[in-house]
């Protein structure tokens, strides 16, 4: 499990490990069913208290991604996939919103980044298209 932690960040490294583990299930880096490593192991890794993983497994308990066993440690949880969609949709928010206010700041009028957005759209697909076609 790659998390990185921005000790710069200020928000809590809880957070950021809560928040990643996130985007990591809605992305479907983490499927449902899912074990997580254990507290000591990612403590270890990120070189975080026991604490702070355990912070950020009941963050994730609590809102429903992920489910304890009592025994067997914290699974991505089998539930509705509405969650996924919900933060799939919280993360792409957050990122238009960041896009928006770094526009505005350098002056750039909606239409223009509309058009910049619908030009580096087209360039993807066309991308995505050669590569799926094994054109390099």
């Amino acid at each position: 499990m790659n998390i990185i932690i921005d000790v710069k960040d200020g928000l809590p490294i809880y957070h950021q490990i809560a928040k990643q583990i996130r985007f990591m299930i809605a992305s479907g880096l983490l499927r449902p069913d899912e074990d997580l490593p254990p507290i000591r192991t990612l403590a270890t890794q990120l070189r975080v208290t026991p604490n702070t993983v355990v912070k950020a497994y009941e963050e994730l308990e609590r809102s429903g991604v992920i489910s304890k066993r009592r025994g067997s440690g914290c699974f991505v949880s089998d539930g509705p996939s509405m969650l996924a969609e919900r933060e799939k949709r919280r993360i792409l928010e957050q990122r238009i919103d960041g896009l928006l206010t770094e526009a505005r700041q350098l002056n750039y009028k909606p239409e223009d980044l509309f058009k910049l957005i619908h030009k580096r759209l087209a360039l993807l697909n066309s991308n995505v298209i050669k590569n799926a076609s094994g054109d390099e």
